[in-house]
């Protein structure tokens, strides 16, 4: 198959791009930046927001839009692609789980109710603007790709190597180093992931059997404490796990930010949704054992893009907490 890629250079992308490859496709991507990475692949330079022109000339079996996230680029990139004459073939739109209103009750599936769609002129990327500007865009995807040609993704919380976002390579990186390592409650709070590559090289599935409709892209929910417990128990880490009570944590100032993916003390159904019908369409999920252990890998190797300044707990804080934590104990 022909398929391009919007992005594909970095993460969620880059995954589908080597799935893509590995599979044997003709992949192009559409990209700002050179790189040398993904050698096979056809690199088209050009900015989203701005001039697409070089795709005025090619044509594929499949376009998997990664990085759409103002609902203005959906319609651009179906214009650029050559309007009611597409030349796109099947449409793989990226969204999100974000665009799911909170549920009562975990297990829900993918005709759950969404946000009320931003308005098609928003341009303003917060957190929460986010989500319903997700749901504008898939509504502007399926007015123009039309339900028989469109896969809405909604990936949960995408871990896994190359995650810039700092986010579990924290928890990762945390674990290695060993010691008491504060541990955010509730830890029955709902926990989801999925690993980019297992969901990159499922997208391309998609792409390959032309299948339509909207798929919550995740692992099997899990909880807070077993997502953490699984990653200490994974790299075998000297590690002592102490449960700070979330409600506290959030009266001394630290949020999500600070301890990434924890929900702040709060349950989110959000983050137990069913991966039933993605998983009866083919998302496969490899063992978490091995996330974590490649995931740590990287970031060994990648310090600069696995850790951040604004993305957890520096060391001192931490034991900060720990001990101020351990004096409400008394």
């Amino acid at each position: 198959m022909r398929i391009l890629i919007i992005g594909g250079t970095r993460f969620v992308g880059h995954a589908m791009a080597e799935a893509a490859l590995e599979a044997g496709h003709d992949v192009t991507l559409l990209h700002r930046h050179e790189t040398t990475e993904l050698p096979g692949a056809t690199h088209l330079l050009a900015d989203r927001d701005g001039d697409l022109g070089v795709l005025a000339d090619g044509s594929w079996d499949a376009t998997i839009d990664v990085c759409a996230y103002v609902p203005a680029q959906v319609r651009r990139l179906h214009e650029a692609l050559g309007g009611s004459a597409q030349r796109g073939g099947h449409h793989l739109f990226v969204s999100t789980v974000s665009v799911y209103q909170e549920p009562k009750e975990p297990g829900a599936g993918e005709d759950a109710q969404l946000f009320a769609p931003a308005p098609e002129d928003a341009t303003e990327v917060t957190n929460e603007s986010y989500g319903p500007m997700k749901v504008t865009c898939e509504n502007i995807a399926a007015e123009l790709y039309g339900d028989s040609g469109l896969a809405i993704i909604r990936p949960t919380y995408v871990v896994g190597p190359r995650d810039a976002t700092a986010r579990y390579p924290y928890w990762v990186l945390r674990a290695a180093r060993g010691g008491a390592m504060l541990a955010p409650g509730p830890a029955e709070a709902p926990m989801q992931c999925v690993d980019a590559r297992d969901m990159g090289a499922w997208t391309v599935r998609l792409a390959e059997g032309r299948v339509s409709g909207a798929f919550t892209a995740a692992r099997p929910a899990t909880t807070f404490g077993a997502l953490l417990d699984e990653t200490v128990s994974a790299l075998g880490a000297d590690v002592s796990l102490v449960q700070v009570d979330g409600a506290w944590l959030v009266e001394q100032g630290v949020d999500g930010m600070a301890l990434p993916l924890w929900s702040e003390g709060s349950p989110e159904y959000a983050l137990a949704m069913s991966p039933a019908r993605a998983e009866a369409a083919g998302l496969t999920h490899r063992p978490f054992a091995d996330v974590v252990r490649d995931t740590l890998a990287w970031a060994n190797d990648h310090p600069d893009q696995a850790t951040n300044a604004h993305t957890g707990l520096s060391p001192q804080r931490e034991q900060e907490l720990l001990d101020a934590w351990a004096g409400t104990q008394v």
